[in-house]
């Protein structure tokens, strides 16, 4: 049962749903999709006919379902809106940075892709104003020692001053200016080895696995995995010029070339600007296993998963968009995250291709947060795809379809949107089994990672 006390409302209305006859039903229906707090609600049927005799091998419809509909998961990536996709979200994105680091047998991605050089880069934002934070020092420009869970952190010093403008731009533009990084940086590898661009394309290939965070001030930095391959990708291996550390001054010259930054034209009182990555810039090598130091391919990709199914919230701002700033009164949106989004809307009639306020809820990022070039690894859609065959597979199984060929079968459907998400009751039951699948995910896990380390101990 749920950890907190429930009101009344909710109360009883969850002992309504417990004791409906179709409880287990929609119970089976929730667990099917992890426990996703917004599922969406279809209505109708499904027909699978032998194309030779016209025999219904199998026939489904919603008729006989709780309430009439069928319940599948939103498929959310953000924590705030559904933990229980997120989470799978988070899973998936793991298991795509780490095939694109230690290879993946599933995905025909060979385990000698350790062998190639590869580090775990970070791309700042430049500073638009002095805020509140935490030197090593401790104590902050404003005198005080703020603590860890401090709001006050990431706010501007001096609001009057700080570049609100600027920082919302940045973040719109940011996309751009990781595409013109990346075209930079083969230019600067191609330079390292002595060969020209079209050399390069003949023996050598970047790619990359990439998430956006959004740091406390508003401001979106880059976390990537970059990795040279040879000509065929992580099937190939590099040339013997390319290393980690000659991987690393080129980013590092790519990321400060003047080619890599991206300009903003001036609009009403708005000046021209030129943006580049901000000087904190860190790369480090991914080792197979660390001693402590060393930062690992499984760190590596706990650390992209974790940030993956996150957005702007984390500063305060809403996870959705935006119809009229009188919503942030009602949301109680902090002064900071508050004058962010008004530069969103400020701005966006000066430079209306951006599309400002369409994404005022993300501080005008409109790129997407996790991203791959084609050949770093796996994809979303393939992990996705391997889900949904698995549990095809399993309903087949249990149809006893599992003996009938693909080929033979004509499937007719005819599937309309009903609505989506709980009532007060079901909210609370649906988290409760979310918590539980999750449970017993990392309890197999932790199971799993004890039997590896004792085979390795072997």
């Amino acid at each position: 049962m749920p950890e907190t006390l429930l009101d009344p409302t909710t109360l009883g209305d969850l002992l309504r749903v417990a004791s409906a006859p179709g409880y287990h039903r929609w119970q089976d229906q929730i667990r099917r999709t992890g426990g996703c707090s917004d599922p969406i609600h279809l209505t109708g049927w499904t027909l699978h006919k032998d194309k030779t005799t016209g025999q219904v091998v199998h026939h489904y419809s919603t008729e006989n379902e709780p309430g009439g509909r069928l319940r599948v998961a939103c498929g959310n990536r953000r924590a705030s809106r559904c933990p229980a996709c997120a989470w799978l979200y988070a899973g998936d994105t793991y298991r795509l940075i780490r095939a694109g680091l230690a290879g993946d047998d599933d995905k025909d991605i060979p385990a000698t892709v350790r062998e190639h050089p590869r580090v775990f880069a970070t791309f700042t934002a430049p500073s638009f104003g002095p805020v509140h934070n935490r030197p090593d020092s401790g104590r902050c420009r404003c005198g005080a020692r703020h603590a860890a869970d401090d709001p006050a952190l990431g706010t501007a010093l001096d609001p009057e001053t700080y570049d609100y403008a600027g920082a919302v731009l940045f973040n719109n533009h940011a996309g751009e200016l990781w595409m013109r990084f990346t075209n930079r940086l083969r230019r600067e590898i191609a330079k390292r080895a002595g060969l020209t661009q079209r050399e390069l394309k003949e023996v050598c290939r970047v790619s990359y696995g990439k998430v956006a965070e959004f740091q406390k001030r508003g401001a979106i930095h880059f976390h990537a995995v970059i990795r040279i391959d040879g000509p065929g990708g992580p099937d190939s291996p590099p040339a013997p010029w390319a290393t980690v550390p000659l991987l690393e001054d080129a980013i590092h010259a790519a990321a400060r070339h003047t080619y890599s930054s991206v300009s903003v034209p001036a609009a009403g009182d708005q000046p021209a600007r030129t943006f580049q990555w901000g000087r904190q810039l860190d790369i480090r090598p991914v080792k197979a296993f660390g001693d402590g130091s060393d930062i690992t391919e499984q760190a590596v990709a706990s650390y992209v998963a974790k940030y993956a199914t996150k957005a702007a919230e984390n500063t305060g701002t809403l996870d959705r968009r935006i119809g009229e700033l009188a919503e942030l009164d009602r949301h109680g949106v902090p002064d900071h995250a508050r004058r962010l989004i008004t530069a969103c809307r400020d701005l966006d009639q000066l430079y209306p291709e951006r599309r400002l306020w369409a994404w005022a809820h993300m501080l005008g990022f409109r790129g997407h947060f996790s991203s791959k070039s084609r050949r770093y690894s796996t994809t979303l859609g393939a992990l996705r795809q391997a889900r949904a065959d698995y549990r095809a597979a399993q309903e087949h199984a249990a149809l006893g379809l599992d003996d009938v060929e693909p080929d033979t079968v004509l499937v007719l459907a005819d599937w309309q949107y009903a609505g989506h998400g709980h009532t007060p009751g079901e909210s609370a039951l649906a988290a409760t089994i979310a918590r539980g699948l999750q449970l017993n995910r990392e309890t197999a896990r932790e199971a799993l990672r004890d039997q590896l380390a004792d085979e390795r101990g072997c």
